[in-house]
């Protein structure tokens, strides 16, 4: 569906993404919002996609695409999309280091799709749920990255006018359910396991990072654990 829209949301399913959704909404409308998903290869390709339309569905976005990137199985180097590399248990300090889950420059990626397909609709806001803190230190998640990444839309676009915003860059993971609670964000439909698709491990940096940040938010994570109680041990 390509009719006309003021913002795209990159929506991975995540709980990150979803409240970013949740802001475009509440920004613009739905019926101004448009969702973009990308399946990349990734370990739970097949969930994180039915994710993406369960939300969509739930929040009254109609305009939505889901666009197929698989050539980073080809590239490997990421335990995300190499099953010969073994996604990690989480360690006492997540983000410490960049780890093997990192997918080389992959939001580059994601975000020139979205440019690609906000020229055509004609928005010219880019909504992503990149977040510096509490996260597992990719560098493509960084301030610096998308004010980069804006000058290349600027200079490298028909108008220039397209803006790539992070609106939870910033925040604490804890704050982010807070806020996504407030705006009624979905969060029973999304997925964030980087292993399985059935019941989520609780225990890859993933899982560690979204059930410590409900726990200090007072609220209980409503999707599926194997081990949720060791996900919490050893940090907030």
């Amino acid at each position: 569906m390509n009719s006309r829209a003021q913002v795209v949301v990159l929506l991975s399913g995540g709980m990150d993404s979803v409240v970013c959704a949740a802001l475009a909404l509440r920004d613009f409308g739905a019926e101004a919002t448009a969702a973009l998903h990308l399946s990349y290869g990734q370990r739970t390709e097949a969930r994180e996609q039915a994710a993406f339309q369960a939300i969509c569905e739930r929040l009254g976005i109609r305009n939505r695409l889901s666009v197929r990137t698989p050539f980073f199985r080809a590239i490997g180097g990421s335990a995300l999309t190499d099953t010969g590399i073994a996604v990690p248990e989480a360690g006492p300090q997540i983000g410490a280091e960049i780890p093997v889950t990192y997918v080389p420059f992959r939001n580059a990626h994601f975000l020139a799709a979205a440019v690609s397909w906000a020229e055509v609709l004609g928005a010219e806001r880019i909504y992503i749920g990149a977040v510096e803190q509490d996260s597992s230190g990719y560098p493509d998640c960084r301030p610096e990255f998308y004010e980069a990444f804006n000058e290349a839309i600027r200079t490298g676009t028909k108008e220039g006018r397209i803006r790539i915003e992070t609106p939870l860059i910033a925040m604490r993971k804890a704050g982010i359910v807070t806020l996504g609670l407030e705006l009624g964000a979905p969060f029973h439909l999304t997925w964030s396991c980087y292993r399985q698709e059935d019941q989520a491990c609780g225990s890859c940096d993933s899982c560690v990072l979204r059930l410590r940040a409900f726990e200090a938010a007072g609220a209980p994570d409503p999707i599926p654990y194997r081990s949720p109680a060791a996900a919490v041990q050893g940090g907030s």
